[in-house]
C-alpha cells in the first residue's frame, strides 16, 4: 500500500506546511515521501553518499512502496554503513529484499538484528529457517479471492459489515471536488464510504451502491469505521481536528485520534473524541470484541514494544478504563496493526515485526484465560510478499474481506473478498478381500495416515470391510493392509470434496501360502551368477515370515531355468541357486533341518514348453518353488483355474 496504511498511526499531518518545495529534507520531515525522493535522488547523483541522504532516500521509495528503488539504495546504505546503521534501517532492508523475492538474502539481515534489539523476528527465524516453504504451503483455508469491482486507482482499504452494509475507507476524490492532496502520496486524504454487499458467483461477495458517509466527513483523515451490534454508537480514526483546526504535538506533527459518534435520527451525531487520546502519539485502528466489553486499538504511545502496538481497553458505558498493551507475543519490534476480534475470540492483525511472507501479513491469535496465545501466520492466498493488513471474517456466514497492494491490484491499495472453506467430510470405506478366492477378509490390520503426524491402526471386520470416517475433502490417503500369511498391501485414495459422501477402496491381500507351497514373486539372479541380489532379498523375507509364523513347517525348495544353454550346465546352476536360497533362509536364523532339500532342475521342468519362446515365456519357466513338506499343509486357499 502507498504507506497509507502506516499513515494510520504513524503520524498523519504538518502543520504549517511549508513552501519550500526543494528542500529535501523539509519534504521527508513532513512526509512529503514522492518530493522527497526525487531530491534526494538529485543530491545523492551529484556525489553525496552521507548516511543521511542514503537512508532518507531508501525510506522515502520504501514508503511509498516502490520496492526496486528501496533495495537499490539501502544496498548501497547498509554496504557503506553496516557498522553503525540503526536496526530499523538493516530491517527495512530485509523487508525489502523479502517483498523482491530474495528470501534467502533477506533472511541473512534479519538474524543480524538478533544483535541490534529486534529479537522477536531473528529468534523466530533461528527456530524456523524454512517459514517461506511453510506459509506458502499451509493447507487453504480461504478461496475465490476476488478484486472488489469498485477498487479504484487510489488506496481503498479496510472494512467493517453491519446489516449488510460495507463501510471501507479510500483516498478517491470526493465527487464533484478537487479536494486537497496529502503530501505523503499525493493522494486525496481518507473519507469513510458506506456500500450495500452484493453476492456474486459461488458465494463470493462484492459492494455496490457506494456512498460517502457525510456524517463524520473533515478536510483531513477518517478510517476505520466500526459499529456496535444495537448501530447506535461508532468509533473511527481522523487526525486530531477539532472542527475549527488541526492540533499537534511539540514539534508541529499532527496525530491521529479515536473518535465516538452517537447514531440519532439514522445520522451519526455527538462525535467526541475518546478521554485516552493524546496530542503527544497517535491512537487508532479500532475493533470491537465480540461481547463489546473491550475496545482494542493500535497507538505509539510510550511504553510499547516496537513502533506500533495493539492494546485494549475496558468500556463501561460511557467510561473506558485504562489501555492494557497486548504484550509481547503479539507486539514486536515492527509494526503490529489493524486489529480485529472475530465471534469466536480470535485476534487478527497485520504485522511486519513477525515472520511473514513480506511486508504486513495477516496473523491471528486464539484467546483462552484471557491472554491471546502465539500469534499463527495464516499463509497463503492471503498473505503475499506485498503488504497484507485489515482482514476481517464472517466465521457464521463463512466469508471475509482483506486489503493488499498485491502486484496484480487496480491501485495502491485494494480490497479482496474471499470465502471460508466450508466444512467437508467424508467417509472411506475399506473393503479387502483374497486376491485368489476373492472372498472377504477379516481381521486385517490396517494403518491409516492422512499425513506424517496423523497415524490411526484399525482391525477390519470378519465381514472385510471398516469404515473410517471425518476425513477431510480433497485430500489424500494411504492404506497399509497386513494380515498373517498375506502380503503386504498399500493403497492410496484421495477423497472426492463432496461433503458426506462415502469413498469405496477396495485391497487385495496376495496369499503366500496357495495348497502346499509359500508363493513369492521370482527371485532373480544375475546372469550366469548364484549370488543372491539385494532386490531378492527382500522376497526371500516373506518365506522367512511364514516359517517363522509355523515353527514346526518344513519345506523343500526347488530352482528351474529356462531351456537357453546346455541341459547339463543349466542343471547344475539351478542347483547352486537352489543352495544360495537355502544358505540365505539359514542365514536368518531358520535351523538347517527344516529345510528338507535344495534341488535344482534346470530346464527338466519346464511349465511351457515353447519353441521360439518370448521373454516372458522364459522368465515364466525360470523360477524357484518352496513346497510345504510338514508343518501347514492343508489349504489356504485353492488356485484360479
Amino acid at each position: 500500500m502507498k504507506k497509507i496504511t502506516y499513515i494510520l498511526f504513524i503520524l498523519s499531518i504538518t502543520i504549517g506546511y511549508g513552501q519550500r518545495k526543494y528542500a529535501a529534507d523539509k519534504y521527508f520531515k513532513e512526509f512529503a515521501y514522492k518530493k522527497s525522493s526525487k531530491i534526494y535522488k538529485a543530491i545523492h547523483d551529484k556525489g553525496d553518499n552521507s548516511y543521511l541522504t542514503l537512508s532518507r532516500l531508501s525510506d522515502s521509495y520504501y514508503y511509498n512502496n516502490e520496492y526496486e528503488e528501496a533495495e537499490k539504495y539501502y544496498k548501497k546504505l547498509i554496504g557503506k554503513y553496516e557498522k553503525v546503521a540503526i536496526p530499523d534501517h538493516i530491517f527495512r532492508y530485509a523487508q525489502t529484499l523479502k517483498t523482491n523475492e530474495k528470501i534467502g538474502e533477506s533472511n541473512r539481515w534479519l538474524l543480524k538484528l538478533k544483535d541490534k534489539g529486534y529479537n522477536t523476528s531473528a529468534i523466530a527465524l533461528e527456530n524456523n529457517r524454512d517459514y517461506f516453504t511453510e506459509y506458502s504451503n499451509k493447507p487453504q483455508i480461504y478461496f475465490n479471492l476476488h478484486n472488489l469491482s469498485s477498487n479504484t486507482e487510489y488506496s481503498d482499504f479496510g472494512g467493517f459489515v453491519k446489516n449488510e452494509e460495507f463501510y471501507f475507507s479510500s483516498t478517491r476524490p470526493k465527487t464533484g471536488t478537487k479536494g486537497k492532496l496529502y503530501q505523503w502520496n499525493r493522494q486525496p486524504y481518507l473519507n469513510i464510504y458506506k456500500a450495500k454487499e452484493s453476492i456474486i458467483e459461488k458465494s463470493t461477495r462484492d459492494i455496490a451502491d457506494i456512498t460517502l458517509l457525510k456524517d463524520v466527513l473533515s478536510k483531513y483523515h477518517e478510517s476505520n469505521f466500526v459499529i456496535t451490534k444495537d448501530g447506535n454508537t461508532a468509533y473511527f480514526t481522523r487526525d486530531n481536528y477539532d472542527g475549527k483546526k488541526l492540533r499537534g504535538d511539540d514539534h508541529r506533527i499532527s496525530h491521529l485520534k479515536l473518535f465516538k459518534a452517537e447514531k440519532k435520527d439514522n445520522k451519526w451525531v455527538n462525535i467526541q473524541e475518546l478521554p485516552f487520546n493524546n496530542d503527544a502519539y497517535s491512537c487508532g485502528h479500532p475493533a470491537l470484541s465480540a461481547d463489546e466489553k473491550n475496545l482494542y486499538f493500535v497507538s505509539d504511545m510510550p511504553g510499547g514494544h516496537g513502533n506500533t502496538d495493539i492494546y485494549r481497553v475496558a468500556i463501561s458505558g460511557n467510561s473506558y478504563g485504562k489501555p492494557e498493551n497486548l504484550g509481547k507475543t503479539i507486539n514486536t519490534e515492527g509494526k503490529e496493526m489493524f486489529p480485529f476480534i472475530s465471534e469466536n475470540g480470535t485476534l487478527f492483525f497485520a504485522s511486519n515485526g513477525h515472520l511473514g511472507l513480506g511486508g504486513l501479513d495477516v496473523f491471528e491469535s486464539k484467546l483462552e484465560n484471557n491472554t491471546y496465545g502465539k500469534p499463527i501466520n495464516i499463509g497463503t492466498p492471503i498473505n503475499s510478499t506485498y503488504d497484507d493488513f485489515s482482514f476481517i471474517i464472517n466465521e457464521e456466514d463463512k466469508y471475509g474481506f482483506f486489503s493488499s497492494n498485491r502486484k496484480e491490484g487496480k491501485g495502491d491499495d485494494d480490497i479482496y473478498s474471499f470465502i471460508v472453506k466450508p466444512e467437508c467430510k467424508e467417509s472411506i470405506k475399506i473393503v479387502v478381500t483374497d486376491s485368489i478366492t476373492k472372498a472377504p477378509l477379516g481381521g486385517v490390520d490396517i494403518l491409516f495416515t492422512g499425513d506424517e503426524k496423523s497415524l490411526e491402526e484399525q482391525v477390519i471386520k470378519e465381514d472385510g470391510t471398516y469404515l473410517f470416517t471425518d476425513n477431510e475433502c480433497d485430500k489424500e490417503y494411504t492404506f497399509v493392509a497386513s494380515k498373517k500369511n498375506y502380503r503386504e498391501a498399500t493403497k492410496s485414495i484421495k477423497t472426492l470434496g463432496v461433503n458426506n459422501k462415502v469413498v469405496v477402496q477396495n485391497i487385495e491381500l496376495v496369499p503366500l501360502i496357495v495348497e502346499d507351497e509359500i508363493v513369492i514373486r521370482p527371485i532373480y539372479f544375475d546372469f550366469d551368477k548364484h549370488n543372491i541380489r539385494k532386490d531378492s532379498e527382500r522376497e526371500l523375507e516373506h518365506i522367512i515370515t511364514v516359517m517363522n509364523n509355523y515353527p514346526d513347517m518344513v519345506i523343500k525348495i526347488e530352482s528351474h531355468t529356462d531351456s537357453r544353454g546346455s541341459a547339463d550346465y543349466n542343471k547344475h546352476l539351478s542347483k547352486k541357486r537352489a543352495e544360495s536360497i537355502r544358505d540365505y533362509i539359514i542365514s536368518r536364523g531358520i535351523a538347517s533341518n527344516r529345510i528338507e532339500s535344495a534341488m535344482g532342475y534346470g530346464e527338466d521342468k519346464l511349465l511351457d514348453a515353447c519353441e521360439n519362446c518370448t521373454e516372458e515365456q522364459h522368465q515364466k519357466n525360470r523360477r524357484s518353488s518352496f513346497y510345504i513338506v510338514k508343518g501347514r499343509k492343508e489349504n489356504n486357499s485353492r488356485r484360479s483355474n
